[in-house]
C-alpha cells in the first residue's frame, strides 16, 4: 500500500474493528489480536466462528466505511449489516446530473432534477449514493453484482420537489420492499435503513434486515449505539446527543 496516510488509515480500520468486536464479549474478555477472518464468495470480510467458540453470542456480522476523516463501523447480532460514511463537503469533479444519468435509476434522475437550488442537490445526492451504498454492502454482493442502476431509493415527495424544510429526515414510509430485478436468488424480505449525520460533518447510512432487529415495526433500531472511538486511547458513547441527528426510514422498491 502506497503512502503513509493509506497505511495508517488501513491500520485504524482493521485496529477498529477487532476492538469493536471485541466488546460484544460477555463471558469474558477476549484477544482482539486472535479473532480470525475470512470472506465471502464476493470478497466481504466476515468473522471466523470456528475460531472464536467462547463468544456467547450468537455470529456477530460487521461493515466497515472510510472516508478520508472518519472510519465507521457497523456491527449486528446475527443480522447482515452495510454501512456507509461520506462527508458532507464532498465535491464531485462531473457534474451531479451526469454522473447521475451514469449510476442512479430513472426516477432518482428525476428526484434530483427537480431540486434547483445546486447545494440541496449535492446534498440529496450524497445522501442517496450513501444510501445505495449500505444496501450494497448489506447484500454482500458488491457493486458489479448489484449495481445501482437496478434499483430505486424512493423519497418523500417534498424532497423530490426540493421544499422539504428538514434536511436531516429522508422519509417517513415506516415499511421497506426489496424486489430483485435480475437475480432472483438474491435475499428477499424487508430491509431497513437509518440516515445519521455525525458530528455536523458526515452523513451515515445503515442498512440492515428489518425482521431480524425491528419486529418489522419500521422504527429505528432499539439498540441503535452510537460511539465515538479512536481505538485503545478514547472511547466516548454519543447516541442521543446534538452530535447525531437521526434520520428517518426510507423506501427501498425494485426492479428500476
Amino acid at each position: 500500500m502506497r503512502g503513509e496516510l493509506l497505511k495508517k488509515r488501513a491500520l485504524l480500520a482493521r485496529t477498529l474493528v477487532r476492538t469493536t468486536l471485541a466488546r460484544y464479549q460477555t463471558n469474558c474478555q477476549i484477544d482482539p489480536k486472535s479473532l480470525k477472518f475470512a470472506k465471502n464468495t464476493y470478497g466481504k470480510p466476515e468473522v471466523d466462528w470456528q475460531y472464536s467458540d467462547d463468544w456467547s453470542l450468537p455470529p456477530l456480522h460487521f461493515n466497515i466505511s472510510h472516508t478520508s476523516s472518519l472510519i465507521a463501523c457497523g456491527v449486528t447480532v446475527d443480522s447482515p449489516i452495510g454501512i456507509d460514511v461520506e462527508e458532507k463537503k464532498r465535491r464531485l469533479k462531473n457534474n451531479i446530473l451526469a454522473f447521475a444519468r451514469r449510476y442512479f435509476t430513472q426516477h432518482e434522475l428525476e428526484m434530483l432534477t427537480g431540486i434547483s437550488d445546486p447545494e440541496t442537490q449535492r446534498q440529496e445526492f450524497i445522501k442517496l449514493w450513501t444510501l445505495k451504498e449500505a444496501y450494497v454492502k448489506a447484500l454482500g454482493k458488491g457493486f458489479s453484482a448489484s449495481p445501482f442502476n437496478t434499483f430505486t431509493v424512493r423519497l418523500r415527495d417534498c424532497l423530490k420537489k426540493g421544499i422539504c424544510h428538514s434536511p436531516h429526515l429522508i422519509s417517513e414510509v415506516p415499511k421497506i420492499i426489496i424486489e430483485s430485478s435480475g437475480d432472483r436468488n438474491d435475499p428477499s424480505g424487508n430491509w431497513q435503513f437509518v440516515l445519521l449525520e455525525l458530528l455536523r460533518s458526515h452523513y451515515a447510512a445503515i442498512c440492515m434486515e428489518q425482521d431480524t432487529i425491528s419486529g418489522g415495526n419500521g422504527s429505528v433500531p432499539i439498540n441503535l449505539t452510537i460511539r465515538k472511538t479512536i481505538p485503545f486511547v478514547k472511547d466516548e458513547h454519543i447516541s442521543g446527543t446534538d452530535v447525531v441527528v437521526v434520520g428517518g426510514l426510507t423506501r427501498l422498491l425494485g426492479p428500476a
